[in-house]
């Protein structure tokens, strides 16, 4: 008996060594589950499968699982669209786009975001599942996938490494699936839009597969435009406009038309202005006060910065006593460190309300998919992001040139972006900046950019997320009649 027992537990710990069990044995194996779903046509019958795919080092020893979410149309043909998702951070899983925009389930937030404290799932009646099959990734770490080990983790951390495993997870799910013959587009948030080029790449470099599109939702492309507050007059003139309109949302004077002159000053008198030699006299005046008038800062402030604005916008453009959401600078939230200069406050998008976002997954994939996994979904995991290798600096990163080398050498592939006005983290003056400089040969009838009132997740608003899904429509229709 105590032979048996000693084999027994060298057994237990061989399974838990190699990864097998452990963490592992924890995910639960993939479930299928039917729905219905009563979108703006009528009502659509699908498949939904969570489950997971299993990816191998050199040696065939289980590196990591990735989780993934499916929604198949039922007697959809092979050739319908197939979009994979994924979100950004990096760190960041895909419970944002799948419950806040996309997925056929949605948790809806009031104009308070006082759901956030009680959040609720309903249909989405606007899911895209209406018009093209979805698959969810979760990257490793984040949701509910893994690594076998913390040494097999650091692995995955970086942006070719990253690339390469959503690359091989995409092949794996098509080639499982049998759904070579489908159009296949990725869709990606905030770096998750840096992710789906680099994604596409690897896809037709490592994989064999061609992506028909990507569509970006508020995303990082050139790691340039960050606002990272250095005297870069580009850099300061594609972000203006995004803060001009935060500040004529907060006083509800907001207009497209006003925002085209905003756009034209901004690549105009106000780039020159800060490219060349400081203004003085009348001149300086006359600039300075529009550029306060522009964005709600202090002239004198503006005149200290020489026109560059800075971190001083989340701390002194909405008055005393508030701050200024870089996620969306419509909102604004009491100021929890006034005494300090600069901003100290967590951001009341990213670290509010859509937080929620992760608990209403996991307890809508135990409830309504039946996957009923033991481990913490993590909607946001920071350790992630700050072991992530940029291969040089967050700065230098730079997806253009794959846009580039994918609308040249896929004839098919188009490109769309969405995004809000006042989103000041992926500022949308930087993404028009980057179609802008396409070559007109690439770039002409194959790019556009849409734009939205609100910020980064300007899809949590009800109207301006029915918006993005009849223009996500009116995208994949165009594919098809080509």
């Amino acid at each position: 008996m105590a032979q048996d027992q000693a084999q027994d537990t060298a057994a237990q710990q061989q399974t838990r060594s190699d990864g097998r069990a452990g963490l592992f044995g924890m995910i639960p194996p993939d479930a299928t589950t039917e729905h219905v779903l009563t979108t703006q046509t009528g009502k659509l019958a699908y498949k939904a499968t969570a489950g997971t795919l299993d990816l191998f080092d050199g040696t065939g020893t289980p590196s990591a699982k990735i989780f993934y979410t499916a929604y198949v149309a039922d007697d959809a043909a092979k050739d319908r669209p197939l979009t994979f998702v994924f979100n950004g951070g990096p760190g960041a899983a895909s419970a944002y786009l799948h419950l806040g925009l996309v997925g056929p389930r949605i948790l809806q937030f009031d104009k308070d975001a006082d759901a956030g404290t009680r959040p609720e799932l309903s249909d989405n009646p606007d899911s895209w599942l209406a018009f093209t099959d979805l698959v969810f990734i979760d990257p490793v770490g984040t949701g509910w996938s893994r690594a076998a080990d913390e040494s097999k983790a650091k692995g995955f951390y970086g942006v070719d490494s990253d690339a390469e495993s959503l690359a091989k997870a995409i092949a794996l799910y098509t080639q499982k699936n049998n759904r070579l013959a489908a159009p296949k587009y990725l869709l990606g948030e905030s770096y998750g839009g840096f992710r789906a080029a680099k994604v596409a790449a690897a896809l037709k470099e490592s994989q064999g597969i061609l992506t028909s599109g990507a569509i970006m939702i508020s995303p990082l492309i050139d790691g340039r435009f960050l606002p990272d507050h250095d005297l870069d007059p580009v850099q300061a003139a594609v972000q203006l406009p995004s803060l001009a309109a935060a500040k004529m949302e907060r006083e509800g004077t907001f207009s497209a038309e006003k925002m085209a002159d905003v756009e034209q000053f901004a690549m105009g008198d106000y780039l020159v202005s800060l490219a060349g030699p400081a203004p003085s006299g009348e001149e300086a005046d006359r600039l300075y006060g529009h550029i306060a008038d522009l964005t709600g800062l202090p002239e004198q402030t503006v005149a200290d910065g020489r026109g560059f604005i800075g971190d001083a916008y989340t701390k002194q453009s909405a008055g005393p006593g508030k701050v200024v959401s870089l996620y969306d600078g419509g909102r604004t939230v009491a100021d929890a460190y006034p005494e300090f200069s600069g901003n100290h406050n967590d951001d009341v998008i990213l670290d509010g309300y859509t937080r929620a976002y992760g608990p209403a997954f996991a307890a809508y994939a135990r409830n309504a998919l039946n996957f009923d996994c033991q481990i913490t979904y993590s909607l946001l995991n920071t350790d992630v992001n700050r072991k992530w290798d940029w291969d040089g600096s967050r700065e230098d990163a730079d997806a253009s040139g794959d846009l580039r080398d994918l609308l040249s050498t896929i004839p098919a592939f188009r490109l769309a972006i969405f995004q809000g006005y006042s989103d000041i983290l992926t500022p949308y003056g930087a993404s028009r900046y980057v179609l802008d400089h396409l070559p007109p040969t690439l770039s002409e009838g194959r790019t556009e950019l849409k734009l939205y009132r609100g910020g980064h997740m300007f899809y949590t608003d009800p109207d301006q997320r029915r918006s993005a899904s009849a223009d996500a429509e009116a995208f994949y229709a165009a594919q098809t009649t080509n």
